[in-house]
């Protein structure tokens, strides 16, 4: 067969089959031309779930009438002009494939009204070179587009499509989708004739939440944590889900980025690991969050249907999310734990906040052993250094000895991240203290046959000159024994794997201390630990690590911290 153009009708179906997959296909390209328009109210007639008719009506700007025609061919649009426009999209459409593709396997009639026009115009495409006709007709202002016997033409794309039901589910889909994009705009979706989904404009960010209840349900609402976190130009906000209220199926999972909803695997993977452990493996993230950055440093023009982005900076995107989700969820993980261990306590309440005062009053002086992480919300930074370890051992008269005994029992935990104990006397366990001393052996172990190193999710490419050097200067198969697996350019450092305890950090000022401290094992190996080390502690991990002081064979003097008060109810003494 010879080289030769491809039919316009044939070319059209073709981008049909990337376009549009089903008729939720064509309700996501009708809404979004419809937003792109500046409509404030959309209504979206669907009939025998979309197979029979799909019609789609806006009060937007309207399309004028010399170019209705040019609107129903390929690559027509309004929205992009140049490359810089391309670089920079502001629209949830661009490419002008729509509406061609759609008519190219349907019966699509399109009819418009600017505000200059006294006259609404139609124009429906027919014949194998689908030239447009027009004819004047009755309609208010904005534009209707009215698609018939979907995939009429195309017997081997109808045959796929499931019963109405489904269809008509995945329709509702992509509409809670994009309500939840657009808070301005009053939607209405019908079937067969009947309302189905009715979502009214709210204006202020305290009604959101209202069109959130409406679309993720109260289950969500009523236990939902709101972010709202801006670094630079770059913000994430919105609302998560604690761990045990997340969902068991990844039904409520909406993330849009400038608008436009996303299915993005880097940014599913951050909100992921935000959750870290707390997050049991029946359970799934459950989410509602916008990320907001300048177009030009996110490309959206990386996939058929614009379900996929690419951010220019990805790995600080990445972490960005991640360390805001993580903050939100470990913050409210803090207040659940008081206020449970308080409830638990009935009525200890008071007794608490005053044994936490008297201790802040017992040790004026404090000391932090482990430096600031910046994944940590401030104000655990802030209550960790009011609660570090005292400059002087408690002496052989405290608690420590008789609180390693098998009969002591953790009471309560104070600022989460203090176990009181008691057994013939009260002492506070520093539970920081216990773990990075657990890990500071387990680590030690491990060193002596390698670290092991697991892969960053996006290599981190170094390029500052004195962190270039130090890392070339160690011998490779040391750097492996430490978990540090590395690429090697010109000017360049690429770092591919790292030690666990390193993947969420700020890898160049990690790559820059570990090379320093590399050769005091001691030094790294606690260096490393603290990395690990939890900020808050449930009741259920204070009597795991208190069993593994009952079971140390010499416990550091570090670990407790002696307590007095006479004032205590009779029944804590």
């Amino acid at each position: 067969m010879p080289i030769q153009l491809l039919p316009i009708s044939l070319a059209n179906q073709i981008a049909a089959g990337e376009v549009i997959e089903r008729p939720a296909s064509v309700v996501k390209e009708l809404v979004e031309n419809c937003l792109d328009a500046g409509a404030s109210q959309i209504t979206i007639d669907i009939d025998q779930g979309g197979r029979r008719r799909i019609r789609v009506r806006d009060n937007g700007g309207g399309i004028p009438r010399d170019e209705l025609a040019l609107a129903l061919s390929r690559h027509a649009t309004s929205k992009i002009s140049s490359l810089s426009d391309l670089e920079a999209i502001q629209s949830l459409g661009f490419r002008g494939e729509a509406l061609a593709s759609i008519s190219s396997v349907s019966r699509l009639t399109l009819t418009s009204k600017t505000a200059e026009q006294e006259q609404a115009w139609q124009a429906w495409v027919e014949g194998r070179d689908m030239q447009a006709e027009l004819a004047p007709a009755s309609h208010p202002q904005g534009t209707t587009v009215d698609v018939q016997d979907l995939f009429f033409n195309t017997p081997a794309r109808r045959k796929f499509l499931r019963t109405d039901k489904t269809e008509f589910s995945h329709i509702d889909e992509v509409l809670r989708r994009i309500a939840l994009a657009r808070f301005d705009v009053r939607f209405q979706l019908l079937h067969n004739d009947k309302i189905v989904r009715q979502y009214a404009a709210v204006q202020t960010p305290e009604q959101y939440i209202r069109r959130v209840g409406q679309v993720c349900g109260n289950n969500f609402t009523d236990e939902v944590i709101a972010i709202d976190e801006q670094s630079g130009p770059v913000r994430l906000w919105g609302w998560v889900a604690p761990a045990h209220a997340c969902r068991h199926q990844a039904d409520v999972q909406y993330f849009y980025v400038n608008g436009r909803m996303m299915r993005d695997r880097l940014l599913g993977h951050a909100v992921r690991q935000a959750y870290g452990d707390s997050l049991g493996e029946d359970r799934t993230p459950t989410f509602v969050l916008y990320l907001e950055l300048p177009a030009q440093d996110v490309d959206v023009n990386v996939h058929p249907a614009k379900h996929e982005v690419r951010f220019h900076q990805a790995r600080q995107i990445h972490d960005f999310v991640l360390a805001g989700v993580r903050q939100a969820v470990a913050t409210q993980k803090s207040q659940s734990n008081a206020e449970a261990t308080s409830g638990s306590q009935h009525g200890y309440i008071s007794s608490n906040e005053a044994l936490a005062q008297q201790v802040r009053e017992l040790q004026p002086q404090h000391r932090d052993i482990f430096p600031t992480r910046t994944t940590v919300s401030p104000s655990a930074v802030a209550d960790y250094a009011n609660f570090a370890t005292p400059t002087r051992a408690p002496s052989e008269d405290s608690a420590s000895v008789e609180t390693t005994k098998s009969d002591s029992k953790v009471l309560t935990i104070i600022q989460q991240r203090f176990a009181l104990v008691e057994n013939k006397s009260l002492a506070l366990l520093n539970l920081q203290q216990v773990q990075h001393h657990y890990l500071q052996h387990q680590l030690s172990q491990q060193a002596k046959i390698g670290l092991a190193g697991q892969p960053l999710l996006i290599p981190v490419k170094l390029t500052d000159p004195d962190i270039v050097t130090a890392l070339k200067s160690v011998d490779t198969k040391e750097l492996a024994l430490l978990g540090i697996r590395i690429e090697c350019s010109k000017q360049s450092v690429t770092v591919l794997d790292v030690p666990s305890a390193l993947r969420q950090t700020d890898i160049a000022s990690s790559m820059r201390t570990l090379v320093s401290k590399r050769n005091s094992q001691q030094e790294l190996i606690a260096w490393l630990a603290h990395h690990q080390v939890q900020t808050n502690y449930s009741m259920a991990q204070a009597e795991h690590w208190l069993q593994y002081v009952r079971e140390l064979n010499d416990c550091p003097a570090s670990f407790w911290l002696a307590v007095t008060l006479p004032s205590l109810p009779e029944a804590l003494r």
